[in-house]
């Protein structure tokens, strides 16, 4: 017998016995079910850390136990390469980043392999290899090809210190989320991809994924943002120009007092050209460069705005109102102008009072229909007053009615609106996927042919200390040959948001190796949509709606059958220490390298899986881990005593003539075989999965004192606790697989099915409370009629003591669980 579990010696043995096996090397298999099992890929950033191990414990879990289940499963393992840390990288260390990309690479890679993750790594890639971004460009050239990709000046959030483009979600407080630095406001020419088109199915097909969390569906359709209304225009007074307009509340259209247009609209300039407010107007859009569109409508940003000296004419009221221009109003939302209507919108309520611009009420409120000064905006349902002819409707009907009317008069129309933007994907980097776009004098802009794909990024290229891209003064990049005419042309220097690359990549994984095409449609429609899809919520909004989109458009192209990339998403929690999130500026870190060369990877995975829920934040805990150690060592003691005894012994085909303490480890064997597949099929609920497991041990720990012990069921126990353990711990199940006498891996063998009869008891366990308190616990028959349970309970002399002399007011029973005495 071996007491010492020497995890570093059984750890490594079992990692180099699996990769020279190729046990988790799969093909696509029609005789089986597949299964595709994905955690989000990483940023190489050159270290794990804990949130890592969580993920990517989690989805091993998952991929362990379906292929013991029997299913085909694919669990590959990739790298999302490109982005601005190896840029800095390059200009602070000078390294290339290439060089430091592919370094972090191969560090991370052998980290992930000591943690004793199933991987595919015969499908492993990384983003920033030609061989993948060949065709993230061959991505960009069809949606090219289909009109969903563009270019156009933009106003855009510019980070003066990144030299490049950042989008709403990295300006945090006006600020670039990466530097700190003050973000602008920039006119720049850029490419877009037209998501916008895909909003109605985005947003439909929510309905479709039922194994996603309801909050992850809710951002989504938030951020998607239908919106039914009217759009109609406003003619401005002395001049041919009219201004379009959007709303969602067309019955409060007489009460319009003015309107506001973004700073950008583009007839701000006209409207107060030769007008004595055009200089304060030109000052006010400066101003507006240096916020970014999430501070301009935060609800904490006071509301500030100039009128332009311009009136336009309501064409409900025939009256001029003022024309404005305000923070609150965004040009890519809507038509980039609103009419505002204080006295039933909040914003436009605090806006007018501000500037003392007129307020008048046009839906009555039920509740007090008198109210003559509005100090609150009224937005709820109500009267549709001083309206002319539409006096009288309520706003529902008020809404129909107005949009019937600018129909039939036709100044305007019934709209559906989103607030879904499109996509812009140009970044001013040098570590991203070129585009592939060539610029000809003679024939304008011209794609690249597909034959002439991957456009190599240059690696011989000097970086300057303002981070500003090499890209553009690399003359051998720059310039080529336009494929129409042959004549001289310039390329493309933007490269593409890192956003792209990971919109797609799980559609490479199944068939990393094709040469012509992304994918081959067989390989994809095979393992497609993704299973159970693994990563934080922080992705919620973007790559999820990226990868939806992305996948609706292959789908169109006839690349996929799939019409949704995912069809089981988890979120995982955060890992935490002392109540915070681990960082290096907090001095909250635990390396995993530390972890996993003092207590080995099992008693790492077994830590993080078992400290919380999976999709609950997890609080480290030294003597947790130090807990999860002793278990494995008492496990491993344990099944080393019993090796000797067990090894030749066989089961019977029927269990019969059991003693009680025999049949209470049989029984405690199929629950546990029952509760963990329970918790990993259905719920996921891993650490209530891994206790069960542990009082499965605690069960043959009690035995072991038994003096007649059943060595036939004492097999059954240790063999299906090593078989629940092994998703995971593999290397010491691994390992003690083969001390109780099997020569084939555990990885290899079924998950155990339990037996109905088995979970039959004569007796159970009642829990005696007393005003919610256990008192006592009482053994009873199986299925006692409630009256036999209550007497039997009542009869119980310690709870007689507890209730002589007082009042039992009810008595709450849970069958073959539970009695709750009430008393007062």
């Amino acid at each position: 017998m071996n007491n010492k579990y020497d995890f570093k010696t059984i750890e490594s043995k079992w990692q180099r016995y699996w990769a020279e096996h190729d046990f988790y090397e799969v093909t696509e298999d029609n005789n089986k079910a597949k299964y595709y099992n994905l955690e989000m890929f990483p940023y190489p950033s050159g270290n794990l850390h804990m949130g890592h191990v969580r993920n990517y414990a989690i989805g091993d879990v998952v991929a362990r136990f379906k292929s013991m289940n029997g299913f085909n499963v694919l669990h590959p393992m990739g790298w999302d390469a490109f982005g601005l840390p190896a840029e800095n990288a390059a200009i602070q260390h000078s390294i290339p980043p290439a060089k430091w990309t592919s370094s972090n690479i191969a560090a991370m890679r052998e980290q992930l392999k000591t943690l004793g993750l199933s991987y595919n790594w015969q499908r492993e890639f990384s983003t920033s290899s030609p061989d993948y971004y060949k065709f993230t460009q061959w991505m960009f050239l069809k949606l090219y090809e289909h009109n969903l990709a563009y270019k156009k000046d933009a106003a855009v959030n510019w980070c003066p210190s990144c030299h490049t483009v950042l989008a709403n979600e990295q300006v945090v407080e006006g600020a670039c989320e990466r530097c700190e630095a003050q973000v602008e406001k920039k006119q720049l020419e850029q490419w877009f991809f037209k998501i916008t088109d895909y909003a109605p199915r985005l947003l439909d097909d929510l309905e479709l994924l039922t194994g996603w969390p309801e909050k992850v569906k809710t951002m989504q359709k938030n951020w998607i943002g239908r919106s039914e209304g009217c759009q109609f225009s406003m003619q401005v007074s002395n001049s041919d120009d009219s201004i379009e307009l959007f709303t969602t509340r067309p019955d409060t259209v007489f009460g319009a007092t003015y309107l506001v247009l973004a700073p950008e609209h583009p007839l701000v300039k006209s409207l107060c050209a030769g007008k004595a407010e055009e200089a304060n107007v030109q000052d006010f859009i400066k101003q507006m460069e240096f916020l970014s569109d999430v501070a301009r409508t935060s609800t904490e940003t006071e509301k500030e705005g100039i009128f332009t000296g311009a009136y336009a004419l309501n064409p409900f009221t025939n009256e001029e109102i003022p024309i404005w221009i305000a923070n609150y109003v965004l040009m890519d939302y809507g038509t980039g102008a609103i009419m505002a209507v204080p006295a039933h919108d909040e914003r436009d309520l605090e806006f007018a009072l501000k500037y003392n611009l007129p307020v008048r009420i046009v839906i009555e409120n039920p509740e007090n229909p008198s109210i003559e000064v509005v100090t609150e905006a009224f937005a709820d349902d109500g009267i549709m007053v001083n309206s002319a002819g539409f006096n009288g409707l309520s706003v529902e009907e008020g809404k129909k009615a107005i949009i019937k009317y600018v129909t039939d008069k036709k100044i305007g129309k019934a709209t559906i609106n989103y607030r879904l933007r499109d996509w812009l994907i140009s970044r001013q980097r040098y570590w991203g996927a070129p585009i592939p776009i060539i610029y000809c004098d003679k024939c304008g802009t011209v794609p690249v042919p597909y034959a002439d794909l991957p456009v190599i990024l240059p690696e011989d290229v000097a970086f300057r200390p303002s981070g500003e891209s090499p890209l553009k003064y690399v003359d051998n990049f720059i310039n080529t040959t336009c494929p129409t005419c042959g004549g001289m042309a310039k390329r493309e220097t933007d490269t593409m948001d890192t956003f792209v690359c990971s919109s797609w990549y799980f559609t490479r994984f199944a068939s990393p190796l094709t040469n012509d095409l992304p994918f081959t449609k067989e390989a994809a429609d095979y393992w497609l949509p993704v299973d159970q899809y693994i990563g934080g919520v922080e992705h919620a909004i973007l790559h999820l709606m990226y990868a939806r989109f992305f996948t609706k458009f292959l789908h169109d192209i006839n690349m996929l059958s799939a019409i949704e990339p995912f069809t089981n998403l988890l979120t995982q929690g955060m890992v935490l220490k002392d109540g915070a999130k681990m960082s290096k500026s907090k001095g909250n870190v635990v390396s995993p390298e530390e972890i996993i060369n003092k207590y080995g990877a099992d008693t790492a995975r077994l830590f993080i899986l078992f400290a919380s829920p999976p999709v609950r934040d997890l609080e480290w805990s030294d003597q947790g881990v130090e807990g999860s150690y002793r278990f494995l060592n008492r496990v491993w003691r344990l099944v080393n005593d019993y090796a000797a005894n067990i090894k030749d012994v066989s089961s019977p085909d029927k269990w019969d003539n059991l003693d009680e303490a025999t049949k209470n480890l049989h029984y405690k064997t199929h629950f546990t075989i029952k509760k963990v597949t329970d918790d990993l099929e259905e719920r996921f609920n891993f650490n209530t999965a891994v206790s069960a497991i542990m009082e499965l041990f605690n069960a043959l720990n009690s035995y072991k004192e038994y003096p007649q012990q059943d060595y036939r069921i004492v097999k059954e126990a240790i063999e299906s606790l090593l078989i629940l353990l092994t998703p995971f711990c593999p290397h010491i199940c691994e390992e003690l697989w083969r001390v109780i006498g099997y020569n084939s891996s555990i990885i290899t063998a079924s998950w155990p099915k339990y037996e109905e009869e088995a979970l039959i008891q004569a007796e159970v366990e009642i829990v005696v409370q007393i005003n919610g308190k256990v008192r006592d616990r009482i053994k009873v028959p199986t299925n006692l009629v409630e009256d036999d349970l209550r007497q039997i309970a009542l009869d119980n002399s310690r709870i007689k003591d507890l209730t002589k002399d007082k009042k039992i007011v009810k008595i709450i029973m849970i069958p073959d669980k539970l009695i709750n005495i009430v008393i007062k």
